[in-house]
């Protein structure tokens, strides 16, 4: 569970829809367009209705409370909604209420698409996981190992043993830093550098590949800068913009309307304001800025597509993409990945030995219970991870609050939008939710 707590933890650092049907477990094609389909009689879906009002209320009391503004969530089981609720306002200043399809920085939510993104290009055969990074990109091939600091403050450096694989790649153990704060000297460099705000991906590459890894490639963890490197390899494998691949591979077979780097201005009056509330006991306060930068402006086209961050999405959409993951790789009969490279994504592949890091210091190992992915992370083990989730769930959640999780063995997700920066504190939504869906869950596995 500590485990658990610290790599969601991890994530608070960073920053009209059309009708279809669902291939569901009862073999039927069922409407996905959320926002205006009636949910299901919760029982028949294995639902005690009784139960889920917990979950509601106690969704509902957080942003009575004050601790959020607005929320949406949206859980669905067999391809059937089961409840999708809105809380609250997206404006307190233009007492704007909260609706299904109010639009939310998804942050680092952005990550598992860009992953899928990589994916197909898995499945064409454009790389391999043992792949080395530097096969693609040659800069990659001459990179150093932060060892410790001199009597200056000044990094001690080595080269690195080799290059990072792909597979490290997509599972935060490259050794890459990220900027999200400034605790560890490599970090300070994504920050003075202005990494995340490069004038493109490929500028971006090209100065990462100049700082040094915080350890040899394989030898630990810490969230990184590596889905920004990964959007850059969709850039030169297919050779699309990243936005571009993106919505004729994505988000256009799976109708996500509402998903993109930018937001048209028709749509802007449906972007959700961003809230923070610090110190602890203030009222929560609109804002532009986050880790001391200007949050983007998604009225214009940003100078970097981040694969890691950038995405605005909508409750609905960011459902037909989870949707999509628990059928194994296709909705509407748009198939966009196998069953087997879903489940590959779904795989942990960080040894036990490997060491969580974050903020300069170890936290703790991964085991058996939790794990990672590729740009996921993975229950392996729901009894001794203290979890009530299914075994083989992925999630991952983002900067402004926003969480996800994708239960296969039970057939089910859940999304969970908020614009909070981050996070909530001591109020745990992610860990809430869960516990009340599946304490209403009284028939669970497929």
């Amino acid at each position: 569970m500590a485990l658990r707590k610290h790599l969601l933890a991890s994530v608070f650092l960073v920053s009209a829809l059309a009708l279809g049907g669902v291939p569901s477990a009862y073999g039927k094609e069922r409407p996905t367009d959320y926002a205006v389909i009636k949910p299901v009689a919760v029982e028949k879906v294995g639902f005690d209705a009784e139960k889920l009002k917990a979950l509601d209320a106690a969704m509902a009391a957080a942003v009575a409370d004050g601790h959020v503004a607005g929320m949406t969530t949206l859980l669905v089981r067999h391809g059937e909604v089961v409840a999708f609720n809105t809380y609250g306002k997206a404006s307190i200043a233009k007492e704007k209420p909260m609706s299904k399809d109010t639009l939310m920085r998804i942050y680092s939510m952005t990550k598992p698409i860009t992953g899928v993104a990589m994916m197909m290009l898995y499945e064409q055969g454009k790389w391999n996981l043992d792949d080395p990074v530097s096969k693609f990109i040659p800069e990659f091939d001459h990179l150093t190992v932060m060892t410790g600091l001199d009597d200056k403050g000044q990094m001690i450096t080595v080269p690195a043993k080799r290059s990072p694989t792909m597979r490290e790649l997509m599972s935060h153990t490259a050794g890459l830093g990220y900027g999200l704060d400034d605790k560890h000297a490599v970090d300070r460099m994504f920050r003075d550098k202005k990494i995340l705000q490069s004038p493109g991906l490929q500028a971006a590459v090209t100065e990462i590949a100049k700082i040094p890894l915080k350890f040899q490639p394989g030898e630990g963890w810490a969230y990184s800068a590596a889905v920004d490197v990964q959007g850059y390899l969709v850039e030169r494998l297919s050779g699309q913009t990243l936005g571009s691949f993106m919505q004729s591979r994505i988000f256009g077979p799976l109708k996500m309307n509402d998903t993109s780097f930018v937001v048209p201005s028709d749509k802007l009056n449906r972007l959700s304001a961003v809230y923070v509330r610090y110190p602890a006991e203030s009222p929560l306060a609109e804002t532009s800025s986050v880790m001391g930068f200007n949050m983007q402006d998604f009225s214009k086209t940003p100078t970097m597509e981040s694969g890691g961050g950038g995405l605005v999405s909508s409750t609905s959409d960011y459902g037909r993409f989870a949707q999509m993951i628990v059928n194994g790789g296709q909705l509407d009969g748009q198939r966009l990945l196998k069953p087997e490279t879903v489940a590959l994504m779904g795989k942990n592949v960080i040894p036990q030995e490997v060491l969580v890091t974050s903020n300069g210091s170890t936290a703790s190992r991964f085991n058996e219970a939790v794990g990672f992915g590729l740009d996921f992370m993975v229950v392996n083990d729901p009894v001794k991870a203290q979890s009530p989730v299914g075994k083989g769930t992925m999630s991952w959640g983002g900067a402004a609050g926003t969480w996800f999780w994708i239960d296969p063995t039970n057939d089910l997700y859940f999304v969970g939008m908020i614009q909070r920066m981050g996070g909530t504190g001591k109020l745990d939504l992610r860990q809430i939710s869960q516990d009340l869906t599946y304490k209403a869950l009284v028939s669970p596995g497929k």
